[in-house]
């Protein structure tokens, strides 16, 4: 049990910052290109942005509208700094990470412009 108990809190605790931090790539992913699509529209895409993404925090957040240029893209760019909520995040500082286990989650969105 002490050499088992360790390896297997590893693991749990693995699997749920990893969940955490796989939905919250997927939500900025998602709100990026909800963000872009109304920017392509003609139409407020980081009011768009900041519904779509719910409770994930955005800490920056960069629109490049058309501005009436029908062969440009509307691209939307943006980041997140995740930290996690379980021990993990003290030992990913050795992979990598911030000191507190933080990493930056990026999500990019491109879309036609329409008019």
């Amino acid at each position: 049990m002490a050499l088992v108990l360790p390896l297997l809190l590893l693991l749990l605790f693995g699997i749920i910052d990893f969940g955490r931090a796989l939905n919250a790539q997927i939500t900025l992913t998602e709100a990026a290109r909800e963000g872009a699509r109304a920017a392509a529209l003609g139409f407020d895409g980081r009011a768009r942005v900041t519904s779509a993404a719910g409770p994930v925090r955005v800490d920056t957040l960069d629109i490049s509208a058309c501005d009436g240029d029908l062969g440009a893209d509307a691209v939307v760019s943006m980041s997140h700094a995740f930290r996690p909520v379980t021990p993990v995040g003290s030992l990913m500082g050795f992979f990598g990470g911030g000191s507190d286990g933080s990493f930056t989650i990026v999500a990019r969105g491109v879309m036609p412009c329409v008019g």
